[in-house]
């Protein structure tokens, strides 16, 4: 059996899971979530953890049962303390600002680019040089910071656009004559 699958999902305090024959809601501070289930794994709610295990023999069933584990762990985290990615502009002119839903980026183009945030998911500025996207849902918040750095990737010579907090980029040396 999965290493993953076998461990519980701790439900905290606040934290309200339903489970029904094809879907999982998770209700919290943060908001609601709610995933289908598949037919290879069985959930099982037991004095505040929820139990995995494969529903049958299958290397499938085994492998679905640590998904599933990981999915529903994420769930269960983002919406009692939720997540954020953290983003950092590097370059000369470079701002970024937010209002609502709404990113604007001037990173060096002739004109703005303006980035609409999904649903669920928030955009703050705290400096003009920084990003920090948070969410309840952790794929929607990494998708969201993805789209956001693939407007200007780091180039690889004076290592200036947008980059994750904390990336290293590995800068190359520039051709010799």
């Amino acid at each position: 059996m999965s290493r993953v699958g076998k461990m519980p999902v701790a439900v905290p305090k606040g934290v309200d899971v339903a489970i029904t024959a094809d879907q999982i809601v998770v209700k919290g501070s943060n908001g609601t979530l709610t995933r289908p289930l598949n037919a290879l794994v069985t959930v099982k709610s037991e004095d505040g953890k929820l139990m995995l295990a494969p529903a049958n023999d299958s290397a499938a069933a085994n492998a679905m049962s640590g998904t599933m584990r990981a999915l529903i762990a994420n769930m269960v985290g983002g919406v009692s303390k939720g997540f954020e990615k953290k983003l950092s502009l590097v370059g000369v002119g470079f701002r970024a600002q937010a209002a609502g839903q709404k990113l604007t980026l001037q990173i060096g183009f002739s004109h703005p680019v303006v980035k609409d945030m999904p649903e669920g998911v928030k955009v703050a500025t705290p400096t003009q040089t920084e990003i920090v996207i948070s969410g309840a849902d952790r794929q929607a918040v990494g998708q969201a910071a993805a789209e956001v750095r693939a407007f200007r990737p780091p180039e690889p010579y004076k290592g200036k656009g947008i980059r994750y907090t904390g990336e290293r980029v590995v800068l190359k040396e520039t051709k010799k004559k």
